[in-house]
């Protein structure tokens, strides 16, 4: 099983506890890092110079067409295919349910051919209904945000740069609605590409769509601009574009992903975990390294004074983050990071003074001056799929108990009879195959549960062994009652992947859902998390990050940090 061989305790100080760091409110105030998947791309493709060209802009005055990017890396070239579509306002929607969108999008593996693209324009505007092949490696699709983008092309038509506080608030001019990959819809498979060292990587491919989506949304806006304003018309200045992201909207069926993947997301939370010990490991912080701490805290400021939401439970975040920072600023002017072991006092000190917010944010914080110890990490936070699927069917239920004992405590101290500690159920629509979560006692749906519960399955199956001889073989017991086979695998897995489990109840009437897209789409890079209600939520992707033809000559990594001196008040809309 690929968990990797990572570091034993030093100093004193080692990895944080599993039952620490594994509770839905911690892993749901996670922030982006120098592990996170867009960072991670957008450091090799500056390293391994990267080059970038757009053979293709066949895009007509009606803003109808399509157009080819290419990325050439040392040893394979990506195209992004976009589509872009002239969509009535009434079609516009976010919902899974949609069936047209304003562009849609392939990530196509070499440089397509007129044929390819011939073929691919009748397939991948159809998304779900559609069928593509191994050639491609995802599909997605995206939607305009309608005002601010009428704002910019107002603007750019009439000669004139739009509006900086309406580009910071909004953050993006078009948001995708879903990016697949890994054999979806005839895709390749990850196998087809894992091999290839620009995809070791979790998510690379669909990092790179995006990357690429965003410069294309760039270009159509300009395109529109020009269309409509002619001779007066000006392209979008360097600095605002930067400004402009990539939206996503994000629903529930993302949630059921880090479950239905212990070990790859025991692995994404394992790499994390062990770069922060190492840091907090460290003797003595260079003059060097302590002064890019405090500007990527004082950037950090600056993201969060721009962070905007009215959802009630990200407001009270949102607020709490603000407040952590201004009290980590103040800290810092009085604390000598010279001294022994800097970032582990400092660390200490957050975790009596700062809330989940706060201080996860610091353990991103602590990573950025010390990607010569932490990058490596990167390699480790992919997996085999097929591991973990077997059975020690050997093993004894004096084991069985042992390991349920010590994997989920938690979940054993839960007293399962009460109707609030059941009240959710994990199903799938019938009619789009996607994840949801009903009310078991208030629906008719218990007969579709997912097994999307490891908490309360591994209490059942802890009950379950009470009354058998502790000699006997797992195999033995399994053969009688083989529907505990998914939590005993789970537990196994476990052993070996101590981050692989949540330590809290997902079915709970207490659940907060977006808890858990947080945390996924923290490891992508996202900022700016805007629920829209318990369930689903907006986010930005690349906001910042250089452009293609940007990557040799601007940083490639520190991106999501806002620049000091590009700072600017945020009025409401």
């Amino acid at each position: 099983m690929k968990t990797t061989g990572l570091s034993a305790k030093r100093h004193g100080i080692d990895r944080r506890e599993p039952g620490h760091v594994m509770q839905l409110a911690r892993l749901g105030s996670f922030h982006q890092s120098r592990l996170s998947f867009m960072r991670i791309l957008t450091r090799r493709m500056q390293r391994e110079h990267w080059t970038f060209s757009r053979p293709t802009f066949n895009i007509g005055d009606d803003g109808v067409g399509h157009a080819v990017y290419c990325a050439h890396g040392p040893t394979h070239t990506y195209s992004l295919i976009a589509f872009a579509h002239d969509l009535p306002d009434e079609q516009r929607s976010d919902r899974v349910i949609a069936t047209a969108w304003d562009a849609t999008f392939t990530l196509f593996d070499g440089v397509p051919t007129v044929d390819d693209i011939e073929r691919l324009s009748h397939q991948v505007p159809l998304q779900e209904a559609g069928r593509v092949t191994e050639t491609e490696l995802s599909i997605s699709r995206a939607n305009r945000s309608v005002r601010l983008w009428e704002h910019v092309v107002a603007c750019l038509a009439n000669g004139q740069q739009p509006d900086q506080d309406q580009l910071t608030r909004v953050g993006y001019l078009m948001r995708t609605t879903a990016v697949y990959g890994s054999g979806k819809f005839g895709a390749a498979d990850r196998e087809v590409v894992e091999t290839r060292a620009e995809f070791t990587a979790p998510f690379q491919i669909e990092m790179l769509s995006v990357f690429l989506t965003r410069t294309f949304t760039r270009d159509l806006v300009q395109h529109m601009a020009s269309v409509s304003g002619g001779a007066h018309a000006v392209p979008l200045e360097s600095a605002l574009a930067r400004i402009i992201g990539i939206g996503n909207s994000t629903g529930l069926g993302m949630a059921p992903f880090i479950l239905n993947h212990p070990v790859l997301f025991n692995n994404w939370i394992l790499a994390r975990e062990e770069a922060i010990a190492k840091v907090r490991q460290i003797e003595t912080a260079s003059a060097a390294e302590v002064s890019l701490f405090q500007e990527l805290l004082h950037r950090s400021v600056i993201s969060a004074s721009r962070w905007h939401s009215v959802h009630p439970h990200q407001v009270i975040k949102i607020q709490q983050l603000n407040r952590d920072l201004a009290a980590l600023d103040a800290r810092i002017q009085h604390m000598h990071l010279s001294g022994d072991y800097p970032w582990d006092r400092l660390y200490h000190w957050a975790t009596q003074t700062l809330s989940h917010e706060g201080q996860e944010c610091l353990a991103s914080l602590l990573l950025e001056p010390y990607g010569h110890l932490v990058d490596e990490l990167v390699d480790t936070m992919s997996t085999d799929y097929d591991v973990g699927l077997h059975i020690d069917g050997v093993r004894t239920l004096a084991n069985l108990k042992n390991d349920l004992e010590q994997v989920y405590d938690w979940a054993l101290a839960i007293d399962w009879n009460l109707k609030e500690n059941n009240a959710r159920v994990w199903y799938v629509s019938k009619e789009k195959l996607e994840p949801r979560l009903g009310e078991r006692f208030e629906e008719h749906i218990e007969d579709y549960e997912q097994p999307l519960s490891p908490g309360r399955d591994a209490a059942l199956l802890f009950k379950a062994i009470q009354n058998w001889p502790s000699n006997t073989s797992i195999a033995t017991f399994l053969l009688r009652h083989p529907e505990h086979r998914h939590t005993v695998r789970r537990a196994q897995m476990a052993l070996d992947a101590p981050y692989a489990e949540i330590r809290d109840n997902t079915i709970s009437e207490s659940l907060v859902p977006i808890d858990m897209l947080r945390c996924k789409l923290s490891f992508f890079g996202a900022i700016h998390f805007d629920p829209r209600s318990d369930r689903w939520v907006r986010i930005c992707l690349y906001a910042n990050a250089p452009y293609p033809e940007e990557l040799a000559t601007r940083n490639a990594d520190h991106w999501p940090y806002p620049e000091i001196e590009e700072a600017v008040a945020c009025p409401t809309l």
